[in-house]
């Protein structure tokens, strides 16, 4: 196999060629090693490559799982890796290694995975864009003078640049979402706790946080949800579990769906550029061939009031978190340690009480419980995954001096409002990459449903794979060019 085939598999192809023998997982982690000798100098999108795992890399020290020695990028935050560092792309953190194995870690070798190295993030995975100064910019495949999205922009750049097939990443207000969009690749968000954040955090951010993947096929996507959507004794709750494996779910029959669809941008006098408006309503005309009803309708709130108890929800507790990493790491929450924008942010929660925190939950459940209502309606809601194509560095890099914390979250709202009322909500959305620009930029868009029903997503994505297909295009910054 040469670097051209290895990089347009996805993950189920590579296991399905190391099970006939075709390829080893040794040599297929040999290609991820000269695929990042190949792109990374232009994106710097991999912090590091375990070479020490590369050599011993074998089907005998491999799981055989659906997964079997498929190369892969851990994020450098969220699940970790016992012995491995994990430094949250923050000064602060710099040298910080992993003392266990999270749950999700566990579950990716199971799946027969082999975990070969570590993806950038912004600090403290805070961010649209994956800028930082512990390991500056991370490029955009399709452009490098624009950003690959954030916070799990390293993940992102690397699947759609050929690295891996498949690359971990966490989402707390889009952070899955947003980078497959502007990196042209399927991302889920699963249901609030469909996926364990164990052993070490039960549910954080009030529930917003999950933990996945990003993938260049609905196939992976569907794969990997099976091999790591199981629960853990000592999870907070359990969810409704699938009828049938996810897997099942591709090329199954959707029937027909009654389908919400806005373009509307949810923030008083916010814009949806007209190519991505475009884009949404070819998608709206795909389904309306498909025979799904597709009404356009949109959730109506506060916007105000939703953005502020965010931007409590996000912030409360957490200068206590800095001081203990601080602590372990033997430096101080300053100047020298964190970006100014993280900072505003330290200060920002050093100064919230109980009061605020309860005044933000009982504002987000309003938000949860209108949402619920709504989707009483509807099976799911199509909207833009970003309001805007991805821009130039710098715009969202927390470097900035001139934004505090509030108008950071404001700026970041502007792009990827419709991403953050699914984590708000719990309940799954999926982005997909449907449409390109005239430029050339992938256009993603998402997909909303009900609390728990991955299943109804993975059904209708599997159907826009089919019809809409993405596989065809490939960024001028790839492995296999």
């Amino acid at each position: 196999m040469d670097l051209a085939e290895y990089s347009k598999c996805d993950g189920v192809a590579l296991a399905d060629l190391v099970r006939r023998g075709d390829v080893t997982p040794k040599e297929l982690a040999h290609l991820l090693v000269e695929a990042v000798e190949k792109v990374n100098p232009t994106i710097n999108a991999v912090l590091e490559v375990y070479l020490d795992r590369v050599e011993v890399s074998d089907d005998k020290s491999i799981s055989d799982g659906p997964f079997l020695g498929v190369p892969f990028l851990m994020k450098d935050i969220g699940a970790g890796e016992k012995g491995r560092h994990q430094e949250s792309g923050s000064k602060l953190m710099q040298g910080h290694v992993a003392d266990n194995d999270s749950f999700l870690t566990t579950f990716f070798k199971k799946a027969g995975l082999t975990l070969l190295g570590r993806t950038t993030t912004p600090e403290f995975a805070l961010g649209i864009s994956t800028e930082s100064e512990l390991v500056g910019v991370t490029h955009n495949p399709w452009n490098p003078n624009i950003t690959s999205g954030g916070p799990s922009g390293g993940a992102a750049a690397s699947v759609a640049a050929g690295i891996v097939p498949i690359a971990h990443g966490s989402d707390n207000g889009g952070s899955i979402r947003i980078p497959a969009s502007a990196c042209g690749l399927v991302g889920l968000k699963p249901s609030r706790g469909r996926v364990t954040l164990g052993p070490d955090i039960g549910e954080l951010w009030p529930g917003m946080l999950q933990e996945f993947v990003l993938s260049r096929t609905v196939r992976d996507t569907a794969v990997m949800l099976d091999a790591v959507s199981k629960p853990v004794l000592g999870d907070p709750f359990i969810i409704k579990q699938p009828d049938n494996l996810y897997v099942h779910e591709l090329n199954a029959p959707t029937g027909k769906m009654r389908i919400a669809w806005t373009t509307d941008p949810w923030q008083p006098d916010g814009t949806v550029d007209s190519e991505v408006v475009n884009c949404v309503e070819q998608v709206v005309s795909q389904c309306e061939e498909a025979g799904h009803e597709m009404v356009q309708v949109s959730p109506t709130f506060d916007y105000e009031e939703y953005l502020h108890a965010v931007c409590v929800a996000w912030a409360f507790g957490v200068h206590m978190g800095m001081d203990m990493f601080a602590s372990i790491m033997g430096r101080k929450v300053s100047e020298e340690t964190v970006e100014p924008v993280m900072l505003s942010f330290y200060e920002y929660s050093r100064r919230l009480t109980a009061v605020d925190m309860f005044m933000a939950e009982f504002a987000l459940n309003q938000f949860r419980r209108n949402f619920g209502e709504f989707f009483q309606q509807y099976d799911l809601l199509l909207t833009p995954t970003l309001n805007k194509l991805p821009e130039p560095h710098g715009k969202y890099s927390k470097m900035r001096k001139d934004l505090g914390y509030e108008e950071y979250m404001r700026l970041c709202e502007e792009t990827k409002v419709h991403t953050t009322a699914a984590n708000v909500t719990g309940q799954p959305a999926i982005t997909l990459p449907l449409g390109q620009s005239r430029s050339g930029l992938p256009i993603g868009i998402q997909f909303m449903a009900r609390f728990g029903e991955e299943d109804t997503l993975i059904r209708l994505s599997s159907s826009l794979e089919k019809e809409m297909p993405w596989h065809h295009r490939i960024p001028p910054i790839h492995a296999s060019r």
